[in-house]
């Protein structure tokens, strides 16, 4: 094979390099002021609203659902064919669910959990019928040692055909269910392709090619005109610019954005780079037309089509807290939540008396701020204001001694009791317990947005706000009013998201109570 001369040579360390310092430059862009997205674009963004259903989340389902699902049968049988008092079926239990482990890690290790061979389960049920075999053997053999009385031939006959029968008529409706939803569109990875002309028609060809395809290509994006890039493309229609595509991206559920550019033009994908990496989606450098050959660990695949993972070579550019860490952290966020609503809901109730009975207006105040994918939610807070004198758009940011404050907001807002009210937000889905602050869409620091000062602001966007965050947790409380505390909490906030994890949000939550006694910068 040729060897790419120097001139040719894709530059991980210096591209890698020059990314992370245009994040660090202070210069003006604002993606949320992006060009507004033409009504043809519009109209295909809003069929694409809704969430597809993630072939890891199905994957992971499914793998659980054979491993109760085997439990269960090997203990039926057992209740059948050689019942045992309380304290052997303690163990039983243990030993058949051994063996049902053991029995998916050998399905794991075989690949019968890939969406390829569930949606082929005939070509895979030789596979599928050795494992439970060797699962099987492994787990009666145990039971025949272990147990004073074990199963009967019959039951031991039984228990095997009827975990077999059930893996193979399981997985038979299961590859029938994925080719459906794949069909419908329920379960798909949704693909934005950026570039066109030749590259982008024979990636859209390699793709549609693949027997097991669950790409769904929703349009492409181009920044050049009609000569250089048609309209359309291998049948696709080029729905808009690069600066069209942020707004594109943020109004439909898109899983990946594949840059269809030759990885040589590093000028033209830096640019790129710059403005799409603020977006919670995979970005992937699509490598089917390049000449230039690297390492096997350099490339990923979607489906056969080698792609260079963005978010491997930078750091960056994964898509933040995704299938099961989602689930992890939603469940983290509910139950927690209703724990906080136990604890707290005498002092809230105390809070909404003492806000009725001190000023005129309602209990709650309720503010439009950044959520998510930078959409508006409306955020719930005790109203800390005179009715008279509530800012709903936040343009100016509360000052020590504001006027605007009740005494009994100052109390509120100083020890933060304000801010219960947004666990209803969390158990809703709009926040989540921890995360960055959401902030007001109109606030600023002086007379600029916190993004005019900050390039990587809506960054903080890519996974949802939270109630408490790690910037609140390390001082960075109460009023933004230069533009180094603005900096100082998007930088917290990037290292919480690059960061994440369960035991980082724990950390998070149990250090919230003691930073509150410090209300040095809390109005």
């Amino acid at each position: 094979m040729n060897q790419p001369n120097k001139s040719e040579q894709f530059d991980v360390e210096s591209l890698r390099k020059k990314v992370s310092e245009l994040r660090a430059a202070d210069e003006k862009h604002d993606p949320v002021n992006a060009t507004v997205l033409n009504p043809f674009a519009r109209q295909i963004a809003e069929q694409f609203r809704n969430d597809s259903y993630s072939p890891t989340m199905l994957i992971g389902q499914f793998r659980l659902f054979e491993l109760l699902a085997m439990l269960g049968i090997g203990l039926g049988v057992g209740a059948l064919f050689a019942p045992i008092d309380l304290t052997g079926f303690f163990a039983r239990f243990a030993l058949v669910a051994w063996g049902s482990t053991l029995t998916v890690l050998l399905l794991q290790v075989a690949d019968t959990y890939q969406i390829p061979s569930l949606r082929g389960a005939s070509r895979t049920a030789k596979r599928v019928f050795v494992c439970w075999t060797i699962g099987f053997l492994l787990t009666a053999s145990t039971l025949y040692l272990v147990e004073r009385e074990p199963y009967p031939l019959a039951g031991f006959i039984a228990w095997f055909v009827t975990s077999a029968a059930f893996l193979f008529l399981e997985r038979q409706l299961t590859a029938f269910a994925i080719r459906h939803w794949g069909r419908n569109g329920v379960m798909e990875r949704r693909a934005i392709i950026v570039g066109g002309g030749e590259p982008a028609k024979q990636l859209v060809r390699q793709l549609e090619q693949q027997p097991d395809n669950d790409i769904r290509i929703c349009g492409i994006f181009d920044d050049r005109n009609s000569e250089r890039s048609p309209t359309v493309v291998a049948g696709y229609p080029k729905l808009g610019t690069f600066a069209e595509l942020i707004e594109f991206a943020r109004l439909a559920r898109i899983d990946m954005l594949i840059i269809a550019l030759p990885a040589t033009a590093e000028a033209r994908i830096l640019q790129l780079l710059r403005k799409l990496w603020v977006l919670p989606v995979d970005i992937r450098l699509a490598a089917h037309a390049n000449r230039l050959r690297f390492r096997p660990r350099s490339y990923s695949h979607v489906g056969a089509v080698p792609m260079f993972d963005i978010f491997d070579i930078f750091d960056i550019f994964d898509k933040p807290i995704r299938d099961w860490d989602s689930v992890a952290k939603r469940v983290f966020d509910i139950v927690f939540s209703v724990v906080g609503l136990l604890l707290t809901w005498p002092i809230m109730l105390a809070a909404a008396i003492a806000v009725k009975a001190t000023s005129k207006g309602p209990i709650l105040f309720r503010q439009k701020r950044h959520g998510f994918n930078n959409e508006i939610i409306d955020v719930l807070k005790f109203r800390s204001m005179y009715t008279d004198l509530s800012d709903q758009t936040a343009v100016k940011a509360v000052t020590k001694g504001d006027p605007r404050v009740t005494s009994v907001g100052r109390f509120l807002r100083k020890s933060s009791i304000d801010e219960l009210p947004q666990l209803f937000n969390v158990l809703r889905g709009q926040l989540s317990l921890v995360g960055p602050r959401p902030h007001a869409v109109l606030a600023q620091t002086g007379t600029r947005k916190y993004v005019d000062v900050v390039e990587s602001y809506f960054a903080r966007h890519r996974v949802k706000p939270g109630v408490t965050g790690w910037a609140q947790i390390n001082g960075l409380r109460g009023e933004l009013d230069s533009d180094e505390k603005i900096r100082a909490r998007t930088a917290y906030d990037l290292d919480y998201i690059e960061n994440w994890s369960l035991l980082f949000d724990l950390k998070i939550l149990f250090l919230t109570p003691i930073r509150l006694l410090n209300t040095d910068n809390a109005y």
